[in-house]
This record gives structure tokens, sequence and C-alpha cells, in this order.
């Protein structure tokens, strides 16, 4: 491991987007930072379902999209109830998807960590992967830097970007386990098609992409669901379910993957396809609830380890919010290293700044929705509902015909009309 310095001005536990993203604003800034990744390179043990919405990291490195390593620009998006049987799909197609500054984009991490770590080696950062940290170092109630590898090493300050289960950040107090559920677990496979096959599946042109979301038996009816998403010659095909709903499902997770990928509205869509790749991962899934304490005296918590995740069904929004603390916490240390003082007092402009971003604005926005997504009615009752009411309209056979409102109601009162009042009212206030 090659140190150039006795002591940094900040070392970052975590080469994904959040720590990258820090090390590159504040290396940029002339700050002498240390970047330490345990895989083997950043975005070797990353995972996410795929996809990044480019604004937080288009204000930071403007036209990023034309030099970044994406797959394709979201231009469809797709989200379905599904059952065993049946698919009922809202689907949206439009250029303005992918207007500059709100375009978002499929992404395999493998790929864009490792280039997006690389615009923070050229702004001056040094980056170590293969090492993973065993420890903070602690004096007289102050993080002064980190331990790893067999070796110590000081800092001004330590940002913790460590993921979802950061142990680190556990250790100094600052959170609590993680409980079953405030996390979901995801499975994905990266199934390799031919570019052209890909295109004229999902009638896309050469960088037009789909994000496809499925609620329903894609989780077994579990809180949770399924997400298909088209890179340039691969399809990110998973499942996610939270934790706690796992314990008495009886399909576990892997199988429900396997039932997930013969229904009969994804087989055709994965035919012929090559499995390269499949990975698990925790995902934060309780939002604002799930937030720690995310700054100390010299070090502050970042993206996933700090719980920085939205998912409100049509939309699941992780790394966006990534970029936006990272960038927080870069002009925190900033603000820190002019008054030459790294307390949490100090730091606490790092929360200021996020209170004044999207990012808590959007997380407090969203705040009840864990909650409502508890509701299994969503995941079983409505996806069936959905299916029935589109095979009474769409069946002609010759019997008594009824207003298309009856054959509505027909359906719903046999799904229970006070239940779907209820819920409807309760989502309609979540959001």
């Amino acid at each position: 491991m090659f140190i150039l310095s006795d002591k940094f001005d900040a070392i970052i536990v975590g080469a994904g987007v959040a720590g990258s993203t820090a090390g590159y604003l504040l290396a940029k800034e002339g700050l002498d930072v240390l970047i330490i990744e345990r895989g083997n390179y950043p975005g070797s043990k990353n995972m996410t379902g795929g996809r990044l919405y480019s604004h937080s990291l288009e204000k930071i490195i403007p036209d990023f999209a034309e030099k970044a390593p994406l797959e394709r620009k979201i231009t469809t998006e797709k989200i379905s109830m599904i059952t065993e049987d049946s698919l009922v799909t809202v689907d949206y197609q439009s250029e303005d998807l992918g207007a500059r500054g709100t375009a978002s984009y499929s992404v395999l991490r493998s790929k864009f960590d490792p280039w997006l770590a690389e615009q923070a080696e050229e702004a001056g950062a040094q980056i170590v992967p293969g090492i993973r940290v065993d420890d903070l170092l602690v004096k007289d109630g102050h993080v002064c830097g980190i331990s790893a590898g067999g070796e110590e090493m000081e800092s001004e300050v330590v940002i913790l970007a460590d993921g979802v289960n950061s142990l680190l950040a556990q250790k100094l107090g600052m959170r609590s386990e993680l409980r079953p559920d405030q996390v979901a677990v995801g499975v994905k496979e990266i199934i390799e098609l031919p570019k052209k096959t890909i295109e004229d599946r999902f009638n896309l042109s050469e960088s037009e992409g789909v994000a496809w979301l499925f609620d329903g038996s894609a989780s077994a009816g579990r809180i949770g669901g399924g997400f298909l998403y088209t890179n340039k010659s691969s399809l990110s095909l998973g499942i996610v379910c939270t934790l706690s709903d796992l314990s008495d499902s009886p399909v576990p997770l892997p199988q429900m993957m396997e039932n997930f990928k013969i229904h009969k509205a994804i087989a055709p869509l994965i035919a012929d396809g090559k499995t390269a790749e499949y990975s698990a991962h925790l995902v934060p899934e309780a939002g604002l609830n799930m937030v720690p304490r995310i700054v100390g005296n010299g070090v502050l918590v970042i993206g996933d380890a700090a719980g920085f995740c939205i998912n409100i069904g049509y939309a699941v929004r992780g790394m966006d919010l990534a970029i936006g603390s990272a960038e927080a916490a870069a002009k925190a240390i900033l603000y820190a290293k002019e008054r030459k003082d790294y307390s949490e007092t100090s730091l606490s402009k790092y929360k200021e700044l996020l209170d004044q971003s999207f990012v808590m604005k959007d997380l407090k926005l969203y705040r009840k929705f864990p909650k409502f997504m508890e509701n299994r009615r969503i995941f079983n009752d409505y996806p069936q509902l959905a299916a029935d009411i589109m095979k009474d309209l769409f069946t002609i056979d010759g019997g008594e015909t009824l207003p298309l409102r009856k054959k509505i109601m027909h359906e719903v009162k046999k799904a229970g009309l006070m239940n779907l009042m209820k819920d409807v009212f309760k989502g309609v206030r979540a959001l």
C-alpha cells in the first residue's frame, strides 16, 4: 500500500459513487485525499438495479454523460402489476425523459464506478483498493484517522461511504444495528443479449433504454418487486424484497427470481440470453426513518451508509442522493478547513447543507411512504384486481354487456371497496 502523506486532510472509506464524488470535489480544491476501497477495484462489489438520475452529477461534472461509460438513456418507463398469469402495464415513452439535466441512464457499476474513481484520481485523490478498514482512530472523542491493513493513517476528517451495512458507523455508536424492516435484499442477474436483439425486443433506437418495475407476484406477494433495465448488450433483471417479510415466506428469494424469469411475460424478453453475473446485496428501504447520526467529531456519514434511499413504487433512487450527500459533505469539510475546526459543531454545516438540498427535502417529502408500502394488499390483492378488471373489459362472450362502471365496481367490491378507498387515501397522503 503506497501512502504519500503522513496526515491527510480527508480519508474516505469506500469508492462507490458517494465516496468517489466526495474525493473528486475535495481533491479538486487542493485537499490531500485518500480513498480506501475494500473491493479489488471501485465497483467490484457494488450492486444496484442499475439506474442513475443524472441531475446531481451533472452539476458537479457538466456533460459527464458524454464521457462516462453509461449504458442507455431511459426514454421508456414501464410499471406493471403482475400476477402468476397476467400483466397490467402503464407505459410512458417520451423524448422529454432524455432532456439534459433531467435524463436518467442505465448503468453497470463495474464500469461506471471505476470511471468516477478515475475522475477523483485525476483531480488529485489517492485511491487504494483491496484494503479493508478495520477500525477508526479516536483520540479524546475525536475521529482522527483509520486503521487498515496493519497500518494507521491520520487525517483531519474521515468520511464513511462504506455502504448500507456501515460497521464503522456502528462501532462509533452513530447508528444501531440494522433492523430487518429497514432493509431489503436484492438479487440481480446480468443477462447478455446482442445489442440488436435488445433494441428489437423493446422497440428501442441505438441509445434508448427502458426502465421497468413490477409489483405483485414478482416478489411472491411479499413487500418488494421486480425490475428490468436495458443495457447496451445486456439486461439487468432482479427482485428486491424487504428482509422482515422474507422470514415467513414460503418462497425463498432465489426461487422468486427463478419464477420471475419463467413468467410468460418475462421469458420471451430474456430468451437465448446468457447469465453473465449473479449478485445479491442489502438495500436501504426505510428512507428518512433509518437515517442515523451523520455528523460527529472528525467524521461524516454519506450515501447508503447514511440510509439515503427513496423507493416510492414508481421510482427507486439511491445514487443521485449519494452524490448529493457527497457534495454537501465536501462543502462542509471545506468550511471546517477554513475555520481550522473539525469538531461536530463545525462539521454540522453538512446537515445544514443537506437540509437545503434536494436530498433531505425529498426524504422528508416521502417519509411516510415506507410505512404505507408495508400493506400486503398492494402486492397481492391489487395486482389481481387490475388483472380482473382488464379481463372484464376485454372479454366479449356474447352474454349481457354491462356498463363499464358496473364492470369495474363489480371487481372493486370483490376486492373490498372500503379497503381500497382507505389505501388510496393513505397512498395519496404518503406521496
